[in-house]
């Protein structure tokens, strides 16, 4: 009953929360469209927070609503569309769905996943790390996701654990957590590493690599978090196999198709020229979008029109520049300033103790995402990190990638739309996600923030 009424009522609480502001007066000195903008602002970001509506359809009456109420220019209302971030998932999205068409992603997968079979503890870990190597491949969570989750269910059902059992649930969080958790750690690989790559170069003019990303952040956050989720997995879910199920594997041809091979050419180079780009200093948007150009061409033929027609989504596209304008609005109405004022008054940053702002940084914006979806966390603190880097003392490269820490810190499956997809999918019971992200969240927070302060201080980052 309280489930039946739960849409509703959240929506009463969004709208009747966003008038207030609309009606409250601007403070002295500020413009009267703050409140205005600010209204809008927590109704958008109310929506994804609690899913009420699909995530584009979010963006879009963001769009309408600031246009037609005047809350901005246009310039800053659509100025998702011109960021990198943009065209970053834009050219994920193409490769995804040559990844997809041409089979190479379950090749990978099938190979890969088949040689992790020595028992409960040994799957997992083959689970976990083929999600995290197809983040590598594959720059989207939902497209990871999709792609290894029919190929675990059935090995889970050859191996003995059956629908329903504790054994086949425990992969499936696998898979789902897998495919979001470590991939953080490289740049192209989701929708929150992008909003922080387009929104760090738009406010301040910060271009993000892919290497010294991928340095910073994955020895701890990659690796380490990976190994946490397979431990926390095992923990939790563990069971002997029972009788093992007669699916067949899904066979796949033995040779590999000319479009297979050229598409691994094509990522071959790609993610050279990703791992690179310290020394060419091209954005991993515009290789992304080249990549994705090619696998558009005729001549190439690994998407054709048919296939990007049906295999491209513009849900994400749109998604991505619905939070960048929700970013670049705070940053323009002036409410990102009040903000700003408002969060470092409440957490006294202090120049003298930079391990205190790293933790404190790192905590506030992990708070954040428990009360907004991971894609907001950089799309809030992105306009006011300026701030905080004259407050903290620290540069405000080192500000941004606090934020990392905290959209990497996942206490419950609603801030990841992906790992609600999941419970959907792999028909598992929302308790076992909830139990893993809380379990591992906590793990993360107590064993792995500090691991993380001392690589950050080893590479130079913090004094």
């Amino acid at each position: 009953m309280i489930a039946r009424y739960r849409t509703p009522l959240i929506a009463i609480g969004l709208v009747a929360a966003a008038l207030v502001l609309w009606f409250t007066p601007a403070p002295d000195g500020a413009s009267p469209v703050m409140m205005r903008a600010a209204a809008l602002v927590v109704l958008s970001i109310g929506c994804w927070a609690t899913m009420i509506v699909p995530e584009h359809l979010t963006a879009l009456g963001f769009f309408l609503g600031a246009m037609v109420l005047h809350v901005g220019q246009p310039p800053v209302i659509f100025s998702g569309f011109a960021s990198p971030a943009f065209w970053l998932v834009f050219g994920g999205l193409v490769i995804g769905a040559a990844v997809d068409r041409t089979g190479l992603g379950r090749r990978i997968a099938r190979a890969l996943v088949g040689r992790f079979t020595g028992g409960y503890l040994a799957t997992v870990a083959g689970v976990v790390t083929v999600a995290l190597a197809l983040g590598f491949l594959m720059p989207s969570t939902m497209s990871r996701l999709i792609l290894l989750l029919p190929i675990v269910l059935a090995l889970s059902e050859r191996l003995g654990w059956g629908e329903g059992s504790r054994g086949r649930t425990g992969l499936v969080v696998a898979v789902g957590f897998g495919s979001y958790l470590g991939p953080v750690a490289i740049l192209p690989a989701n929708v929150p590493n992008n909003v922080l790559l387009g929104a760090a170069q738009v406010f301040h003019g910060v271009q993000i690599q892919y290497f010294d990303w991928l340095v910073l952040h994955f020895p701890v956050l990659g690796l380490m978090k990976s190994v946490l989720l397979v431990v926390v997995v095992w923990v939790l879910f563990r069971e002997p196999p029972g009788e093992p199920g007669s699916a067949a594997e899904e066979a796949g041809p033995v040779y590999w198709s000319r479009d297979e091979r050229r598409l691994a050419v094509l990522l071959a180079a790609a993610l050279a020229l990703w791992a690179s780009d310290a020394a060419h200093g091209v954005s991993p948007a515009w290789i992304s979008l080249g990549a994705g150009l090619i696998c558009l061409m005729p001549a190439v033929g690994l998407v054709p029109a048919q296939a990007f027609r049906d295999k491209v989504p513009m849900n994400p596209l749109i998604y991505v520049a619905g939070i960048l304008g929700v970013g670049a609005l705070v940053a323009d109405s002036g409410l990102g300033a009040a903000l700003a004022e408002g969060v470092l008054h409440a957490i006294e940053l202090d120049p003298g103790s930079p391990g205190r702002s790293f933790f404190v940084l790192s905590l506030l914006a992990t708070g954040l995402g428990t009360v907004s979806t991971m894609p907001g966390v950089p799309a809030i603190l992105t306009p006011i990190a300026g701030d905080m880097a004259a407050a903290s003392g620290l540069p405000v490269e080192t500000v941004l990638m606090t934020f990392v820490v905290g959209f990497s810190t996942v206490f419950f499956p609603y801030q990841v739309p992906p790992l609600i997809v999941l419970l959907q999918l792999g028909n598992i019971p929302a308790r076992a996600a909830a139990s893993t992200a809380l379990v591992s969240a906590v793990a993360t927070v107590v064993l792995l923030l500090p691991l993380d302060y001392l690589w950050w201080r080893f590479l130079g980052l913090l004094p």
